[in-house]
């Protein structure tokens, strides 16, 4: 069924404000809910991080008051939705069980982003940065089950496999190797520049989760994988963030950004088990649709253009749905786990010169790979368990990951002549 949020009959912005009351809402269960319900709230408090961020650079970018006042009165509702949604996460869920749940939503979104994005080098990108994330998920998992005796399967289910992928120590490239290429508004397809907006929101979130709280861990060698991680997410956010198309004034962007978060409240709406949640996604919708209206009158006084001139079918595209993407990820991992960044592009490591800037930063922030918290994580759980923790519903596919007793720190980062 067809859906265009700029047919639909919007309320004031005034009258969405909510009462405190209204913020705090009854959480999810954190071992009996859906563990996509979990990520849905991670996937939507995200959004909202981005759309305040936004809004607050345009409100700093800005020089006529009135419309500083529009901005504030949206940014105000937007932060409203934040503090709700927050609200959803249970107070005895804690830090590292959380972060289980960020990187399950990295690996099921960034996949299914993957497989249904027109642009080859939009997949690619996805492609890329899936298999980093499903290693951060097996590097926390181990973490987990180290220091609370936890596993993580009882937090993704049976949706995500847990096992290593190209090792978190080659995910550190110098970032010239992270800055793509953009892609252009006017040819993307609707799905394609809603899910680099998507995907970039996501990781976003993700390494100012990483970075804020990792230092709040109770021990130090937590602290040291967050901190890690929380660099490679700063590398995700270059990467995605530089397929945003930077030809677009505030106002189209502000534009995307709520139609976007219309489009994922619709998606989250449709695709919610838990019948509580899903009324407040559509509580939700019915304000992003105030939202995306006044921007869409404000992109006609300031600029005089009609929305239709940014979005020229505005009705969603397929809707973002969470399921298990365990074939695909594991078909990703067969074929490219050996590949890295090269400027623009994707390269076998085998493939790259001897000289090339991601050797040279290699030997800049790595200069003993036995002491790298990510490695270390794994090497410290074999020792304590004799094997390190995964779940698996086949053998792994790369033969030399298969071992569960050794930590691969070569695969993607080291050539092999």
């Amino acid at each position: 069924m067809k859906f265009n949020p700029f047919e639909e009959k919007p309320r004031s912005l005034e009258s969405i404000i909510m009462d405190f009351n209204k913020l705090n809402v009854k959480s999810y269960d954190k071992l009996n809910s859906s563990p996509y319900t979990r990520v849905r709230c991670i996937l939507m408090n995200g959004t909202e991080y981005e759309s305040v961020w936004l809004d607050h650079q345009f409100h700093r970018h800005c020089d006529d008051n009135d419309l500083r006042r529009s901005i504030a009165l949206i940014r105000r509702s937007e932060q409203q939705q934040q503090k709700l949604i927050s609200s959803l996460k249970p107070i005895d869920e804690n830090l590292l069980e959380t972060t289980i749940g960020y990187e399950q939503l990295a690996v099921d979104l960034t996949a299914f982003l993957a497989q249904n994005v027109k642009d080859r080098y939009i997949k690619k990108a996805l492609d890329f940065a899936l298999l980093e994330d499903f290693d951060h998920l097996y590097r926390y998992a181990n973490l987990l089950e180290s220091d609370m005796k936890a596993k993580a399967e009882d937090y993704v289910g049976d949706y995500t496999e847990i096992m290593p992928a190209r090792p978190t120590i080659a995910h550190h490239r110098h970032p010239f190797d992270s800055v793509k290429r953009p892609i252009n508004n006017k040819t993307s397809t609707l799905f394609d520049k809603c899910a680099v907006n998507i995907i970039t929101a996501a990781e976003q979130q993700t390494m100012n989760y990483y970075m804020n709280l990792g230092g709040f861990y109770k021990n130090q060698k937590g602290r040291e994988i967050y901190s890690e991680i929380a660099m490679v997410e700063e590398d995700h956010v270059t990467h995605y963030g530089s397929l945003i198309d930077p030809h677009t004034s505030f106002l189209e962007m502000s534009l995307m950004h709520e139609f976007t978060e219309c489009y994922l409240y619709y998606s989250m709406m449709c695709d919610e088990s838990d019948e509580e949640i899903k009324k407040i996604w559509e509580m939700l919708l019915n304000q992003e649709i105030a939202h995306l209206h006044v921007s869409a009158q404000n992109l006609y006084k300031y600029e005089k253009k009609h929305y239709s001139e940014i979005l020229p079918d505005a009705n969603f595209p397929i809707l973002i749905s969470f399921k298990s993407n365990k074939d695909y990820i594991r078909k990703i991992i067969q074929g490219t786990i050996t590949n890295t960044g090269d400027r623009e592009e994707y390269i076998e490591i085998n493939n790259l010169p001897d000289n090339a800037d991601f050797f040279k930063y290699q030997k800049k922030v790595i200069k003993n790979p036995e002491k790298i918290a990510s490695h270390k994580t794994i090497v410290d759980h074999i020792q304590e368990e004799g094997s390190d923790y995964r779940v698996m519903d086949k053998p792994h596919p790369i033969k030399s990951l298969q071992d569960r007793k050794v930590d691969n720190v070569d695969i993607g980062r080291v050539k092999h002549r």
